[in-house]
């Protein structure tokens, strides 16, 4: 699967189609980067897919919980597919929700991180929050629908590892994190702090950018991106907190939530 807006090295097709030589593997993920780097919000979520997605799945292939095989840039077993029940309709989430699937079936998912693909990505704000909304709505759909998974020994590292680390990193820790900024934040300002609270702020974002730069360095990226970990953390995530809010509270109240259309720019070099 590629997607319409994104551009792929010619050997890429090739790179994602070895692994499924192995009659156990039924998806195989490539290495997605952000394509169109020339606006800021477009830069940070290219340090988020370092920092994140790639790096993740790195470590996520030798323990077989993949979490998610991305529509941008993947290969997918037809049998495995028609075994797993086929691309659902249940969720936002259809990528998520297959690769779920596939594991419950027994599959193995791959990553691959040579099979580089180049996507386009929200350019303002406003489409950045459209498109992230819809990730975690539908993400909370697929927790939901396969919530049996959590926890579940049968289903090792998957059940074990990842999926609880969806619920925690990507869910709870995204709601409450810019509440947690705002509070240091202002008892810095209302002079309400001590020496050990300035310390400890220094000290946690300096771990971010620590962590930053040796992904940037693992991923062969230029460590001077790193730096945008800092700005993020105070404009960047206090959306994407608004934005699982909003997704927690269109899922308690049982809302329909379509799949939407987000704009698209061909920046993509």
């Amino acid at each position: 699967m590629l997607d319409a807006d994104t551009r792929f090295q010619p050997e890429t097709l090739t790179r994602l189609v070895q692994p499924l030589q192995d009659k156990n593997v039924a998806a195989v993920s490539g290495h997605a980067k952000v394509g169109n780097l020339r606006r800021f919000i477009a830069r940070c979520q290219a340090l988020e897919y370092i920092c994140g997605f790639n790096l993740d799945r790195r470590a996520y292939h030798h323990l077989n919980c993949i979490t998610v095989v991305p529509g941008a840039v993947s290969a997918v077993r037809k049998n495995a597919v028609l075994q797993a029940g086929g691309i659902s309709t249940d969720t936002l989430a259809e990528d998520t929700d297959l690769t779920l699937s596939l594991h419950r079936e027994g599959f193995r998912i791959a990553y691959v991180s040579d099979a580089l693909a180049f996507t386009e990505a929200p350019e303002t704000i406003a489409t950045l929050a459209k498109q992230r909304f819809r990730w975690a709505f539908g993400t909370i759909q697929c927790l939901w629908k396969h919530r049996d998974m959590v926890l579940n020994p049968r289903f090792k590292a998957l059940g074990c590892f990842s999926l609880p680390g969806i619920w925690f990193f990507q869910v709870l820790l995204v709601a409450i994190a810019p509440v947690i900024d705002a509070l240091v934040i202002g008892s810095l300002f209302l002079g309400k702090s001590s020496p050990s609270l300035y310390a400890y702020f220094g000290i946690f974002l300096l771990m971010d950018f620590l962590l930053a730069a040796l992904a940037c360095l693992m991923e062969h990226e230029p460590v001077r991106r790193a730096w945008l970990i800092l700005p993020m953390r105070f404009v960047y995530r206090p959306m994407l907190s608004w934005v699982i809010w909003k997704a927690l509270i269109k899922a308690a109240k049982g809302a329909l939530v379509s799949w939407g259309k987000l704009e698209r720019t061909a920046s993509v070099t």
